[in-house]
């Protein structure tokens, strides 16, 4: 199916290569390429599970767009193993304008395509994917999921305390 404002279609092995990555944990990365004549987006490179971060980022063109995902561990300050899958839209300074614009007028239909996504970055330099940003970004949304659900546990209490008392 095309996306009405690039016209750009999502290949099915994308949706199938992401699936295997969130319920199978088959691949640490995916970076995926639109090709631009097939008017599709589709799948450039998967990183086995030992791949590292490094390794990841290393497969993204200096001068080049991409879109990528990244399924990162990481520890919480509690010592609670937790895991997120990190969208990043690679679009450097150095890439083509025309490249850049095809790419962010189809970055929210390619997104919706993957259900369960947590953390999406922009970014224009390797600076902006460093593995400090990412522990950073991954730790901030650890937090903000973790009061959300105090909130929600809260309006649970006080709701069913409200009913008690009708």
């Amino acid at each position: 199916m095309a996306n009405a404002a690039s016209g750009m279609a999502v290949h099915d092995d994308c949706k199938l290569k992401f699936l295997e990555l969130k319920v199978k944990r088959t691949y640490r990365s995916i970076v995926f390429k639109i090709e631009e004549k097939q008017k599709q987006v589709v799948v450039e490179h998967v990183g086995e599970p030992a791949e590292t971060y490094e390794q990841f980022t290393e497969k993204l063109p200096a001068d080049e767009c991409r879109y990528a995902i990244f399924d990162f561990d990481f520890l919480t300050p509690e010592g609670v193993q937790k895991r997120r899958i990190f969208f990043i839209a690679w679009s450097p300074d150095t890439s083509r304008v025309r490249s850049k614009m095809i790419y962010a007028s189809s970055k929210d239909r390619f997104k919706r395509e993957l259900d369960g996504i947590q953390v999406e970055l922009q970014a224009t330099d390797r600076t902006e994917i460093v593995l400090d940003v990412i522990e950073s970004r991954a730790s901030t949304t650890d937090s903000r999921e973790s009061s959300m659900e105090f909130r929600l546990s809260y309006k649970r209490l006080i709701q069913v305390r409200l009913k008690s008392y009708s």
